[in-house]
């Protein structure tokens, strides 16, 4: 990963956050100052991992609203790698995205430069979601164990929990002690622990959406294509209803469609990401597939804190890795998972109906 990566990679986390997972401008300043000064990160897929070594999966928690305004020192990811070995023990030997989306995704290109270690091509999560226990590792069953904080401040926080669902509540709390943003260290997994347990390719995933959006004479149609998206609505941009609390921005927008789409509107829910697209009450795409707002010219991801009345935009879905739609996989993050009140339906399905 060089500084000439960063731009690419940065695109492509950005439509995979699906409107979360922070915005990228913050995680490529980490990403390139941290290059500049510390040197180019080796991308290495898992495969190169020893069964013994340690993985360290990094991720900001909080408000993306926060994050965005109070940036991290540079010390939290030192300060998580120290305690992380300081209780098993043995040296980290790579770092990994929690979760590839947003700032998210782009972040730890900075934190392993940081570290001098090497960044695995893999994530827990092959987008963004809000909450900790809503990663493949948690839904191919390893155990949580342990979970480490670090904020701005530099305190380091250590949790114990007994599974995924008190590692959410117990890291929400701390998180918001901090001030609604810290990093954080979830299922430290050793390589054999990883394997078939983390989605692999999508360092290399985003790289390939953003050079197809940086490259294409016809930015939008290169990233359905890259995708195989779905173009739920192209419209403008009439109302944004947006809060943070608890940890979360949460609210909504609505979508007036615009030529081909005139008189139809599209209302997306928010919950640090884009959760449900609705037309008429009727669901266009859900959870866990991926709904991202994009520039309807550009194509460049529209993050949930950057959402104004007036942008022109589109609206697209397609579908998620095959870990999400396993029983498992619906319970942690499909629609109930979030209180709507429906079965989940393949976007593929949803977008021919």
């Amino acid at each position: 990963m060089t500084l000439d990566d960063v731009p690419a990679l940065a695109r492509g986390c950005a439509i995979l956050g699906t409107g979360g997972g922070g915005d990228v401008e913050t995680g490529t300043l980490t990403a390139v100052r941290a290059i500049d000064e510390f040197g180019e990160v080796p991308l290495i897929p898992l495969s190169e991992v020893p069964d013994d070594s340690l993985v360290l999966p990094l991720s900001g928690i909080g408000a993306p609203t926060v994050a965005h305004e109070m940036l991290m020192s540079g010390e939290e990811p030192l300060l998580i790698r120290d305690e992380v070995e300081r209780i098993l023990g043995r040296p980290v030997a790579a770092v990994m995205a929690c979760e590839i989306g947003g700032s998210n995704g782009v972040g730890p290109v900075g934190w392993a430069a940081r570290l001098g270690l090497p960044l695995v091509d893999a994530d827990g999560m092959g987008r963004a979601f809000p909450e900790v226990q809503m990663v493949s590792m948690y839904v191919a069953g390893r155990p949580v164990n342990l979970v480490v904080l670090a904020d701005v401040q530099g305190n380091v926080t250590t949790v114990r929990p007994v599974d995924g669902l008190w590692s959410e509540r117990i890291s929400r709390a701390v998180c918001i002690a901090s001030g609604a943003s810290a990093l954080m260290a979830d299922y430290v997994l050793t390589g054999a622990q990883a394997r078939g347990a983390v989605i692999e390719g999508t360092v290399s995933k985003a790289l390939a959406i953003g050079h197809a959006v940086q490259e294409g004479s016809d930015p939008l149609g290169a990233l359905c294509a890259t995708l195989d998206a779905t173009v739920l609505i192209t419209g403008k941009v009439i109302d944004v209803e947006r809060r943070t609390g608890g940890g979360f921005v949460r609210g909504s927008l609505v979508v007036d469609g615009t030529g081909d789409d005139r008189g139809r509107l599209l209302r997306v829910e928010i919950q640090n990401e884009n959760l449900i697209a609705l037309e008429d009450g009727r669901a266009r795409a859900c959870v866990p597939d991926l709904i991202t707002v994009v520039d309807a010219q550009t194509a460049g991801a529209i993050s949930t804190e950057s959402l104004r009345y007036g942008q022109r935009v589109a609206v697209l879905s397609w579908p998620c890795d095959p870990i999400w739609r396993t029983e498992r996989g619906l319970a942690t993050a499909g629609p109930r998972a979030f209180g709507y009140d429906i079965d989940y339906t393949p976007v593929e399905e949803l977008s021919h109906g």
